[in-house]
């Protein structure tokens, strides 16, 4: 049961020798006034200042060659604006406040065309986060004099597919919202379709209460003592350790195994029961000279809080509103007690995320600068279904996170194919020895 990924490259397509066509910025239509135009940030936006690039593969439509898919994208960049006016808008410090805010200053979007002389089918297997993905991204900030919260890059192959890389600051977006941006994007590509869903732009829904109450602990938040002004170092700041990468597919065969094992729990899910699943092998696999059986193991998740407030957030809530949920237990625990357990002990942790529980999490960003604290974070793209968006020339053959490997972060990913699909792919990365253990226990906790 369960799959170790296996995805030979040939050396040349570490280098996907993209070329820089066009570089340029695309500009909304408002008219600003500098004194009055800076967006208020949330707390839980306030620790998310770092991009996130995605890249969106294409096959070769005849109807849609490159130059009419760049044409569309452009035309759809500059309807969407009207909406979103504050994506070619920059970042800023209030040293007054201590806060992050947009300040909606109509600098502009970038826009890159580039190409590549290889064919799709060339690169590689895409579920595979090849390094070389990164040029379909990272080259068009190099582009721009300043850092644009929003860069969209499309690169033709050969073949006559493309890849639409877009680079976004996590200010602006969590996985829900930047869903919606891309549906509204893909509508606006079409000549008459309406838009899917206008933003809820007014983030001080989620600001905190005044005075903020924080009525719970949050052992999952670690606090910061930081000057005003200053912010705070990235959230699960990567280190130059040396580590190993795998990914272990889970087949619909070994997730409905893994939800039989977990026939008495509480609430069986996908993603409890592999959540569930993962933590007990990393939490194991832990390198350690003292008992380990005796060592608490915390697992961090990300918990959409829109439904769980009182009233509830809109669906289209532009923004981040997801917050950070956590389950601990001993790793004695996690060894010896029935996986139904182990997975009760991850949806306890996302039913703690009540509108009270949020609220106080939200409040206590306002007492402390501080970021999610944990032993890991399991990082979900498994059913956001970003290759579900129907574009005119079609859907994405896939679509993914340019990542890099960190051991505090293990993703999931969907397979090729998205939610009709249901694989899911784990990715891993971690130093030698404990990679050798967890790939061990990931398949012996799977019989």
């Amino acid at each position: 049961m369960g799959t170790l990924f296996h995805s030979p490259f040939h050396p040349a397509i570490q280098d996907l020798k993209v070329t820089i066509q066009d570089s340029s910025l695309i500009f909304s239509s408002q008219n600003f006034d500098h004194e009055e135009n800076s967006i208020f940030l949330s707390n839980i936006d306030q620790v998310l200042n770092f991009h996130v690039q995605t890249v969106h593969f294409f096959p070769a439509n005849p109807d849609f060659p490159p130059e009419a898919v760049v044409a569309r994208l452009k035309n759809a960049l500059t309807k969407v604006m009207k909406h979103y006016d504050f994506l070619d808008g920059r970042l800023k410090m209030n040293h007054q406040t201590g806060r992050l805010e947009i300040e909606r200053n109509g600098l502009g979007v970038g826009f890159v065309v580039a190409s590549t002389k290889f064919l799709l089918d060339e690169i590689g297997d895409l579920v595979y986060p090849n390094p070389a993905f990164m040029q379909l991204i990272v080259n068009g900030l190099n582009k721009f004099d300043d850092q644009p919260l929003c860069v969209v890059q499309v690169t033709s192959f050969k073949c006559g597919g493309v890849a639409l890389g877009i680079s976004t600051n996590h200010v602006l977006f969590d996985g829900t919202s930047f869903k919606t941006f891309l549906q509204n994007i893909a509508s606006q590509s079409f000549d008459d379709k309406p838009f899917t869903a206008v933003p809820c732009n007014n983030r001080r829904l989620l600001a905190a209460r005044s005075p903020p109450q924080v009525t719970f602990e949050h052992p999952e938040l670690l606090k910061l003592k930081l000057p005003i002004g200053d912010e705070p170092p990235p959230v699960f700041d990567s280190t130059q350790e040396t580590l190993d990468f795998k990914i272990f597919s889970l087949s619909p065969t070994d997730l409905n195994h893994l939800k039989e094992k977990a026939l008495t729990a509480k609430k069986i899910t996908g993603f409890n029961v592999v959540t569930a699943h993962i933590w007990r092998c990393k939490a194991l696999s832990f390198n350690s000279e003292q008992n380990n059986r005796d060592r608490v193991s915390v697992v961090l998740y990300a918990v959409d809080i829109r439904p769980r407030l009182c009233p509830p957030l809109p669906n289209s809530y532009c923004g981040n509103a997801v917050l950070t949920a956590y389950a601990s237990a001993k790793c004695a625990d996690l060894e010896d007690e029935p996986f139904s357990k182990i997975v009760d002990l991850v949806t306890e942790g996302a039913a703690r995320m009540t509108d009270e529980y949020a609220r106080s999490a939200i409040d206590w960003g306002e007492v402390h600068k501080g970021f999610p604290n944990g032993e890991f974070l399991i990082s979900s793209w498994w059913r956001l279904g970003l290759d579900e968006v129907v574009y005119p020339w079609g859907k994405p053959r896939y679509s993914c996170p340019v990542v890099c490997h960190r051991k505090d972060i293990i993703l999931l990913f969907p397979e090729i194919g998205g939610a009709s699909s249901n694989g899911v792919n784990v990715l891993v990365a971690l130093p030698g020895k404990e990679m050798e253990k967890f790939q061990t226990l990931f398949y012996e906790f799977l019989k």
